[in-house]
């Protein structure tokens, strides 16, 4: 855990800077570099392990402001905007805006607010407050003021090219509204007002069009809610100047025509040429389209493969897409993250980080040089500019120049790690599943404990490496760590997962419907159970979010199979969250009370508080009480049931912090009590 944690990579729109984030030990600071040399400095200086998450890192299009949020924990399913107090403190820290200048300065508070977007003229931020947009001079030489006040909560703005003309989603509850504001005296132009949402403006290059994503508004018949239902969507170009908007193109209404639910969603943008390019998962995986504004000609698919793309960018000409994905020529690629080029107007990607590393989040620099993030199974990661600058068809034996790397500490124990293993292995009902092996340093006689590794999300995918998201990258030392001390570990992409297709994260029977995707958990236990070196009685399984759900059903139904567990804030009741699903709701007198009680006894026997009486396996319970994500509720309610069933237990209460262990000190507790807990119960023999 001692390497750094680099995210938030960012380019400006002119030369050749770059800002990122790094979580150093729980020590979060603002780094950046400037071409042709790079070389990384530290621009802020937070020298404690607060808890205070930095976000939204954006660098001015003249290059001398670096804009940044400080605060909050915007990975949450609620209240992530609210002050994240781990530290106790009497007076929790707000969640602020600051601005510092990109050669170096102290931070500037803007104050209060969410969301920061720089004017293209490099003179304002505008920010979200009390349901309204702000404005703000960027280096708080005047006071904020209120841009206006609308009836609806207002987000997602997005500056006009010429940065005359701010467009704005008006969220109104059931539905909403593009919006488009001018200045104090000009009325705000409503476009194309409907029944719908409309979200994801972005403007044209010229500034005189405007392009949306339109999805139905709520309401309707009630449906069944264990059931997925379609999300269809479709996408429209508005006149900014009158408002009049036409559809251009509209899904299907079906589940693969679904708004995506990979990082970015629609990944609306506004390219080169005039064109339109979207996500969709029509034909089965997360790809690329792009389609003329103006014309009618179907949507152009331009990354075909069973592959599929996140973290989505447009080059700085707007010619190319450049994104993540999980594609290339060496073996076990799919398992993998690398930077991908595809032509707005044609279906040729290219990849441009090949080979078995793993590289992610492109950003593009005004020359067209690009920047990412990379590491391997043994280099933790740092952010790196290729040399060439976007010449694609020479990047296969383009150099990368590493950012950074001194932070790494020279005591990283790189040499030590394994390179995990791809396993590739079958599910009860046939499904194919991928996994990865952790395996002890010179193996050794005997047979070893193993444990499966669980991931959250869902929609996550575990690699064959160091992973971009720093709850992953956190589980990812944490298995390393284990078969260090000694464990095989099994870390396994079950079905909901991202990174197969399609049908694979959206299966059916899952979740509260029927949990499917235990069925990929246990044959992950019964996998290791036939393997040579691994001890039968001696097989734990261990998770957190999601994956803690998925370990408590574990052990609840198959205490025969995993003898122990650690559960890192689990869902252990679908129900108890879910009272107007299965209760008195709104629409409830439209089904029969008996469809509503069979859909809530799924729901139930999905769960793992339905299998208290069969839950035999010793476990540790960790969680912390200001989860955003889970209820802590959630284990509170279990515990109780267990112990009145004289199960074995342990438990770990994380007080004020949250979903996502914030603070450094606390993550390396919970990392350290699951080792600890699972070496007691387990007696690896080094």
């Amino acid at each position: 855990m001692s390497a750094p944690y680099p995210t938030n990579l960012t380019a400006a729109a002119t030369g050749e800077k770059l800002a990122w984030t790094l979580n150093e030990r729980g020590k979060r600071n603002v780094w950046v570099a400037e071409g042709p040399a790079f070389a990384a400095r530290r621009l802020t200086n937070y020298e404690t392990d607060d808890g205070q998450e930095l976000n939204a890192v954006q660098i001015s299009d003249d290059g001398k402001w670096v804009v940044y949020m400080r605060g909050g924990d915007f990975g949450s399913n609620w209240d992530d905007a609210m002050p994240v107090n781990p530290t106790a403190m009497p007076n929790p820290m707000k969640v602020e805006i600051w601005a510092v200048p990109f050669a170096g300065g102290t931070p500037v508070s803007l104050g209060e607010g969410l969301s920061p977007v720089i004017s293209p003229r490099s003179d304002v931020v505008v920010f979200e407050r009390a349901r309204q947009l702000w404005s703000i001079a960027i280096d708080a030489s005047s006071p904020a003021k209120r841009l206006f006040d609308q009836r609806g909560s207002a987000g997602e703005a997005q500056f006009s090219p010429d940065g005359s003309r701010i467009a704005f989603v008006s969220g109104r509850g059931d539905h909403a509204f593009i919006g488009i504001y001018t200045n104090e005296t000009t009325p705000i132009l409503y476009v194309a007002p409907s029944t719908n949402r409309d979200g994801s403006p972005r403007w044209s290059l010229d500034g005189k069009q405007i392009a949306f994503v339109r999805r139905p508004g709520a309401g309707g018949a009630a449906v069944n809610s264990l059931e997925i239902q379609p999300s269809p969507w479709s996408i429209w170009i508005a006149d900014a100047a009158t408002g009049e908007a036409r559809q251009r193109w509209v899904s299907e209404a079906s589940l693969r025509g679904s708004v995506p639910s990979t990082h970015g969603g629609t990944n609306l943008n506004w390219a080169a040429g005039d064109r339109i390019a979207f996500m969709s998962m029509q034909d089965g995986w997360s790809h690329l389209y792009s389609m003329t504004a103006r014309g009618t000609d179907a949507p152009l698919l331009l990354t075909p493969g069973d592959h599929m793309a996140e973290y989505v960018t447009l080059s700085s000409d707007r010619r190319f897409l450049l994104y993540a994905g999980n594609l290339g020529g060496t073996p076990g690629d799919i398992d993998r993250r690398h930077v991908v080029r595809a032509p707005v107007d044609r279906a040729a990607p290219e990849v441009l980080t090949p080979g078995a590393g793993l590289e992610w989040t492109p950003v593009s620099m005004s020359n067209g040089r690009i920047a990412a993030i990379g590491g391997t199974a043994q280099k933790p990661p740092v952010p790196f500019v290729l040399e060439a600058a976007g010449d694609a068809r020479a990047a296969g034996s383009t150099p990368r120049r590493w950012l950074g790397e001194s932070q790494v500490p020279s005591d990283f124990p790189s040499a030590q790690l394994v390179v995990p293993k791809q396993v590739i292995y079958k599910s009860a009902d046939g499904l194919t599943v991928h996994a990865q092996l952790f395996e002890p340093a010179g193996g050794g006689a005997g047979r070893k404990p193993a444990i499966v590794y669980v991931h959250g999300g869902p929609p996550r995918q575990m690699l064959l490496g160091w992973h971009y998201g720093d709850y992953y990258w956190n589980a990812y030392a944490e298995n390393q760590y284990l078969a260090s001390r000694g464990f095989v570990v099994l870390a396994i992409n079950y079905r909901l997962g991202i990174g197969y297709g399609h049908d694979f994260q959206r299966p059916p029977n899952a979740g509260m419907a029927g949990a499917s995707e235990y069925l990929d958990v246990k044959a992950a236990g019964e996998w290791l159970r036939a393997q040579a070196n691994v001890d039968p009685a001696r097989i734990a399984i261990y998770g957190g979010s999601y994956g803690g759900y998925l370990t408590a059903l574990a052990l609840g139904r198959d205490s025969d199979l995993f003898a122990t567990g650690v559960d890192i804030h689990g869902v252990h009741d679908w129900t108890s969250d879910s009272g107007n699903r299965f209760g008195a709701g709104t629409f409830r007198f439209e089904r029969p009370t008996s469809e509503v009680e069979a859909m809530a006894r799924t729901a139930w026997q999905a769960s793992p508080v339905s299998s208290v009486l069969t839950w035999r396996s010793p476990a540790l319970f960790i969680h912390a009480d200001d989860d955003r994500n889970v209820r802590f509720s959630q284990t509170v309610d279990l515990l109780q049931r267990l112990r009145a069933q004289k199960v074995e237990l342990e438990e770990i209460t994380i007080v004020d912090d949250t979903h996502h262990f914030m603070r450094h000190e606390n993550q390396k507790r919970v990392n350290a009590a699951i080792a600890g807990y699972l070496e007691k119960k387990l007696k690896p023999v080094m």
